[in-house]
């Protein structure tokens, strides 16, 4: 999947789970449920018969009602699996308030993106929503290497999981205390011994992240003493890789728990990667700004919408915490449509005075991302922890871009 694709997936599943989390109950009436891809759905059945039978005891009638509903809604849902999917089901059912006391029925099912790991039921005032939210949290891969001249670890680091791939023990003797030229001689062996697990440590991390290097969104080295900058400076590595080496750190270990160690060192370093592209994308927009009328700078709804269909924006940019929602309305009576940015309180139709129905709904954000894909542009989805992604959002509306060429009089 390319990944601007999977940044509008991304995106779409926040406002999602947004909107979840925006829903209320009256009482504890709002069921998730949580299914593991290996969980058997009849007993995921069975759990929820004895969970109807123990919510039959519910003093409150309107809330006993409405929690045997749900448990009955998801049951029913349920006969149409065979078994979970690969990643496993979340259903989120309840009775959520509207206007006034008025209250109506919700049901959404989610494939989460990645596998659910427990088997999880609540009923609340509110979704349980934050096993889902954890799964937003951006999954890099990263290359993770500890060295020494007795012990190395290579592994992974994808997203929170750490992957140790091997642990390599060297043969490199220990330091003598012998004098005069055996113990130059004796120098020259152990130094020959230290330069062949070099080399061995070398191809087996060349072994490992070549194959995936453009996917890496960087790699870190650690480990004690001066070992790790010798490794890392002497060619035992290939070029490609060598350039993705972000830093070096001390750890203490150069075990599995040395990986641990780099990875907790490093955290600031990954998060800085990310904010720092990001930022770089915001800058080049702005460097084009800056050059008025011969700049490639464009930005608003309508002008970012025309290049787009004249095919002439090379790079969207979009802010993440852009919320902006079409709502299309039609008379089933004379057929009148109408168009809101929030969904109305009166529907009553102007023409007829009949009541309108919502036709369907437009999410901006999808929209702009769809238009680029058809038109061939770049879209990078920037998040607004850094100052330059918050000016994204707040001067220009969370919408902006970079044309491919200078526009002309007729284009503007």
């Amino acid at each position: 999947m390319p990944s601007d694709e999977k940044q509008l997936r991304r995106y779409e599943f926040k406002k999602a789970l947004e909107e979840l989390d925006g829903l209320k109950g009256r009482g504890t009436e709002l069921i998730s449920l949580y299914i593991p891809p290996d969980k058997m759905i009849y007993d995921v059945v069975q759990y929820l018969r004895e969970e109807y039978s123990t919510s039959s005891n519910i003093k409150s009638k309107s809330t006993r009602k409405n929690v045997l509903g749900a448990i009955e809604s998801i049951m029913s849902k349920l006969k149409y699996f065979k078994q979970p999917p690969d990643t496993g089901l979340v259903f989120f059912v309840g009775h959520v308030q509207k206007r006034g006391d008025q209250t109506e029925m919700y049901s959404q099912i989610v494939e989460p993106p990645e596998p659910i790991q427990t088997f999880i039921y609540k009923c609340d005032s509110q979704f349980y929503t934050e096993p889902l939210m954890a799964q937003l949290k951006a999954k890099e891969v990263y290359g993770l290497i500890v060295i020494d001249r007795k012990e190395a670890t290579i592994g992974f680091l994808n997203g929170t999981n750490i992957q140790v791939v091997t642990n390599e023990q060297s043969l490199v003797p220990s330091k003598h205390h012998q004098g005069g030229q055996s113990s130059r001689r004796y120098e020259r062996l152990i130094e020959i011994a230290a330069n062949e697990y070099f080399k061995k440590i070398g191809d087996i991390v060349n072994n490992t992240f070549m194959p995936i290097i453009r996917d890496m969104k960087g790699i870190f080295i650690g480990g004690p003493g001066s070992t790790k900058n010798f490794f890392f400076e002497n060619d035992y590595m290939f070029k490609d890789i060598t350039r993705k080496v972000v830093d070096l750190f001390d750890v203490g270990y150069t075990d599995e728990s040395g990986l641990r160690e780099l990875v907790e060192k490093a955290s600031e370093s990954m998060k800085d990667l990310q904010i720092t592209r990001e930022k770089d994308l915001v800058n080049r927009f702005m460097k084009e700004l800056r050059k008025g009328d011969e700049g490639l700078a464009v930005y608003g709804e309508a002008q970012i919408q025309s290049a787009l269909e004249r095919k002439a924006l090379d790079l969207l940019l979009l802010s993440d915490g852009v919320r902006k929602t079409k709502y299309f309305y039609k008379c089933p009576n004379c057929g009148y449509e109408q168009e809101f940015m929030q969904r109305p309180d009166d529907n009553t139709c102007p023409k007829c005075g009949g009541a309108m129905e919502m036709d369907h709904e437009e999410d901006y954000i999808t929209k702009l991302y769809k238009m680029a894909e058809e038109s061939g542009a770049t879209v990078e989805i920037i998040g607004d922890e850094s100052d330059e992604g918050s000016t994204l959002k707040k001067a220009f509306g969370g919408v902006a871009g970079i044309l491919r060429y200078a526009p002309t009089a007729s284009s503007l």
